[in-house]
């Protein structure tokens, strides 16, 4: 019976820089399927897997044009020949948001001597790992070794028991379970594994159209109908002006460049501002804010119709403010014959607040300002059908059609296009003046993550969304350099600020 390893006694040190040295360059990764994906019957099982097979491909390529993704129907494999930090941290990014991944595992093909060779190269991964910890090791072997399975896995477990004695080797349920396949001469070890999105594959269940607004409901409504492999274009009714409808750009911008990656959307803005002057002028107070709601609702009907999209998304949730009532859902859902899904219908406020800080939108979600809650001061709970009606009576409908014609359909992946050419009278420099001050605009969670490097002159940090109403109270003496770290919202920024009348603001973009 094999023991624990005798070659212990010698300097560890020198062993685990062997057995790094043997392992392989290949980087990669295997990917478990959502498990509502394997409880399905197999046409549709291959169909969703091929879904995933072709975005993983769409995306991971974009990471790195070497990148192979290979689809063995039960699971699915992603390999890069060149494995260096940074791309391996680019990867275990992007796989961490495609829908369709419940949780996938870096995995390492190494050659080997003997089964104490084995072992030196667990040992140089699981090292720093196992410390106060209990773990087992458990082996799968194919072809001619001179060890079991189960020798291998007491062989290995005991050296690593011996080499971290704060470590504890428990059977059941372990902290740290140590897999291993021994493939003829092949070494597959699984050296860390990573939490996926879950959800199902885009687009296999057909698309939508999510009314957003730029806070914390629309955006959580839209990431989850993301989540459940529906392809989500984005409408919003600009009701704050420009700067309003540059957050809420960036806000989609954010949700389909993170989790929606491969495959095209839209994001269409209604300019619905005449709209509610004349709510303003003609509705009574009560039912005001049920009106506007079926207002935003028929010209979503009307744009989905365009687009030929049959649903909408709303992030509306019972009880929490008062057209959430369900009198007044009720009455708001009958403008329109298509179907309306509201994923957080159930969900309180600190849930959605907790998701959001989760996908990485709380910061900005947390500052938009919500338009739509102060047009009525008196609101009704429970509005009435026939009052709702009468009361639309009074209202222009030629004024809808106008603004749905009139609405701004962008490709969501031009953006950064569309912010180029509306900011090219905004003056992008790579060098600072001397009365100098960069406005770092990033979101609070960017600057923590990734500081703004010293560069001479005074840096503020002022988040873009807060950057309008707080631009006025700095010192008018000094020029201001907008900075973001992709330049898109840098940009958009000083446009905004021009049109204000502020002349002193550029953009500043670092050299490379």
């Amino acid at each position: 019976m094999l023991g624990v390893p005798l070659a212990l006694r010698y300097n560890p040190r020198h062993f685990l820089a062997l057995s790094l040295s043997c392992l392989n360059a290949m980087l990669e990764f295997i990917i478990k399927l959502h498990p509502e994906i394997s409880i399905k019957s197999k046409s549709v099982r291959k169909r969703q897997t091929k879904l995933l097979e072709r975005n993983l491909k769409t995306i991971l390529t974009q990471v790195d044009p070497d990148v192979v993704v290979t689809n063995l129907f039960d699971h699915l494999t992603v390999s890069c020949v060149n494995d260096t930090p940074a791309i391996r941290s680019k990867l275990i990014e992007r796989l961490s948001c495609i829908p369709g991944i419940v949780t996938f595992s870096e995995m390492r093909t190494a050659s080997f001597n003997d089964l104490h060779d084995i072992y030196l190269q667990v040992l140089a991964v699981y090292q720093s790992q196992l410390p106060g910890k209990t773990f087992c090791v458990r082996v799968r072997r194919q072809g001619k070794h001179s060890f079991s399975s189960i020798e291998a896995e007491r062989y290995i477990g005991g050296g690593l028991n011996q080499q971290v004695s704060s470590a504890k080797v428990q059977l059941k349920q372990p902290d740290i379970t140590i897999k291993l396949e021994i493939k003829q001469d092949k070494l597959l070890l699984l050296s860390e594994s990573f939490r996926g999105m879950g959800g199902f594959p885009l687009p296999s269940q057909s698309d939508v159209l999510s009314l957003i607004s730029g806070g914390y409901d629309s955006a959580v409504a839209s990431y989850l109908m993301i989540r459940k492999g529906l392809r989500t274009h984005y409408l919003f009714f600009n009701l704050g002006g420009a700067a309003h409808e540059a957050g809420v750009r960036e806000m989609a911008f954010y949700l389909w460049q993170k989790y929606s990656l491969s495959h095209r959307v839209k994001f269409v803005s209604v300019d619905f501002a005449p709209v509610v002057d004349n709510i303003l002028q003609q509705v009574d107070n009560g039912v005001m804010g049920v009106i506007l709601k079926r207002m935003m609702l028929r010209a979503a009907g009307k744009v989905a119709h365009d687009l030929g999209i049959k649903a909408v998304v709303t992030g509306e949730s019972i009880g929490q403010v008062s057209s959430q009532t369900i009198a007044n859902l009720a009455v708001i859902d009958r403008v329109i014959p298509d179907l309306v899904l509201r994923p957080l219908i159930y969900h309180d406020k600190q849930d959605i607040i907790d998701i959001a800080r989760q996908i990485g939108v709380e910061e900005l979600a947390k500052s938009m300002p919500e338009y739509c809650g102060v047009i009525s001061k008196k609101p009704t709970v429970n509005a009435v059908l026939t009052e709702v009606e009468q009361n639309e009576s009074k209202l222009d409908m030629a004024l809808l059609e106008q603004v749905v014609r009139a609405a701004k359909v962008l490709d969501i992946r031009t953006i950064d296009y569309q912010a180029e050419q509306e900011a090219h009278v905004v003056s992008e420099l790579a060098e600072l003046a001397d009365n100098a001050v960069v406005l770092d605009i990033r979101s609070p969670e960017e600057t923590e993550h990734s500081p703004f490097n010293d560069v001479g002159v005074p840096v503020i940090e002022l988040p873009f969304f807060r950057l309008a109403s707080q631009f006025a109270t700095l010192d008018p003496s000094r020029h201001y350099y907008c900075y973001c770290s992709k330049g898109v919202m840098s940009r958009l920024q000083a446009v905004l600020l021009h049109e204000q009348g502020h002349s002193n603001v550029s953009v500043y973009r670092p050299a490379k």
